[in-house]
C-alpha cells in the first residue's frame, strides 16, 4: 500500500461521507431518498474499498463517529480479517462447517 497524501486523504474523505450518508438515509428510511439497490451496493462496496486500504477510526474519526453504515463496514471488515487471521482460533465451529463443505 502506497502512502496517501493529505489531498488524497481528504478527497477520500469526502467520498466516503457522501457514500455513507446515502447509505445511512436509506437505512433509516428518509424520505427524501430515493432506494436504488444498484447504487446502496455500490456505496457499500466503495467504503468496504476506502476502510480496506485505510484505518477508519484514524484517518476519519468525525465520520465514524456520527454514521452507524460506516461503523457496520468498519466492523464487518475487523472481522473478515480476525477470521483471515485464524478462524480455528477464533471461529472452532466455522471453521468445521468449513471444512465439511469444502471436503
Amino acid at each position: 500500500m502506497s502512502n496517501l497524501s493529505l489531498n488524497d486523504l481528504s478527497s477520500l474523505e469526502a467520498t466516503a461521507t457522501t457514500a455513507a450518508t446515502y447509505l445511512d438515509a436509506c437505512d433509516s428510511g428518509a424520505e427524501f431518498v430515493h432506494l436504488d439497490p444498484t447504487y446502496y451496493q455500490a456505496n457499500g462496496n466503495l467504503l468496504l474499498t476506502i476502510f480496506a486500504v485505510t484505518d477508519p477510526y484514524k484517518t476519519f474519526p468525525r465520520l465514524m463517529e456520527h454514521s452507524a453504515a460506516a461503523r457496520e463496514i468498519a466492523e464487518s471488515i475487523e472481522i473478515g480479517r480476525r477470521i483471515e487471521i485464524s478462524r480455528l482460533g477464533y471461529y472452532p465451529q466455522l471453521t468445521v462447517i468449513l471444512n465439511r463443505i469444502s471436503g
